[in-house]
């Protein structure tokens, strides 16, 4: 059976701030919504996006929770627009996220930036213009 990624699943801190950035912030719309655990319909096309008390996840996985810096893993978020790039970053900011790369004109001509969420991952905002 081929890969297929359904639902990409990160272990926040706290779940009520992660949800209010991805819900409120960021206009992810909530498919499910229990007290240890949010899923995110994220649009067609697209895998769901589900959010796990950080501690909970690791036993579940049956690892440590320990992690900082880059956990390996990175989010991509492509656009129609250098504008929408800075939207999509200037929304992730107001929510409570940060930015960690200033969007600016790439050498292979696009257009991207970061920004991290309140737990710290890192999403890549980009546009081929």
């Amino acid at each position: 059976m081929p890969l297929k990624v359904t639902a990409f699943m990160i272990g926040v801190e706290d779940l009520a701030r992660s949800k209010k950035f991805y819900g409120e912030g960021l206009g992810c719309t909530i498919d499910q919504d229990y007290p240890n655990f949010v899923k995110f319909d994220l649009g067609d096309g697209s895998s769901s996006l589900a959010l796990y008390q950080r501690e909970a996840a690791a036993q579940d996985a049956g690892v440590s929770s320990e992690g900082s810096g880059f956990r390996g893993v990175s989010f991509h978020y492509i656009v129609p627009s250098s504008e929408a790039v800075d939207e999509v970053i200037s929304a992730a900011v107001a929510a409570g996220g940060s930015v960690v790369k200033a969007a600016a004109a790439s050498q292979w001509g696009g257009y991207f930036g970061y920004f991290a969420d309140p737990d710290g991952y890192l999403w890549k905002v980009a546009s081929a213009d």
